[in-house]
């Protein structure tokens, strides 16, 4: 089952800060559960100058101890893959990030628009159109299933606009 979310997000920094701290935002010390993040591919589209990259990250695994006692959920790390496309021309960045970890079990992803201010070009808006996802983990035979709530908590990296619409 899925639930999706639109929050629309205005920041107070020009569209080309805001995507360069978003692709640098991990690791840091503020989100200690990521802890390696890997570029894996880059290119750019000669025709279009749109320019691909996929990520890998590295997070600790924060289910809690009494759910780690069933073996399947019990690893040291989590894996993240996000893809981005960054179009200079027409000044937006999409994102898609999703779950590398018990992808047999469960779904969990997450898809973001990075665009300029139609009304204050010195604003960047940032639309997540999917932000939550409700996985349901597909049981075994024989064992039961369980449903947990899913979703990146990543801290913003700049503070919201006040007066940018």
């Amino acid at each position: 089952m899925g639930v999706t979310v639109e929050v629309h997000r205005v920041y107070r920094y020009p569209f080309e800060q805001v995507v360069a701290s978003y692709l640098r935002k991990y690791p840091s010390p503020m989100e200690k559960h990521v802890t390696a993040v890997e570029t894996v591919e880059e290119k750019t589209d000669s025709s279009t100058g749109i320019i691909y990259r996929r990520r890998i990250a590295k997070c600790q695994n924060v289910i809690p101890e009494i759910l780690r006692k069933v073996s399947v959920l019990k690893v040291p790390d989590i894996y993240m893959e996000e893809e981005s496309w960054l179009n200079m021309q027409k000044r937006n960045m999409a994102m898609k990030t999703h779950c590398l970890t018990w992808t047999q079990y469960a779904s969990l992803s997450e898809e973001s628009v990075f665009r300029e201010s139609s009304e204050n070009p010195n604003c960047c808006c940032r639309i997540p159109f999917i932000t939550q996802h409700f996985a349901s983990f597909r049981a075994a035979p024989g064992s039961c299933s369980l449903s947990r709530r899913g979703g990146c908590r990543a801290r913003r990296c700049l503070p919201d606009a006040e007066g940018c619409t």
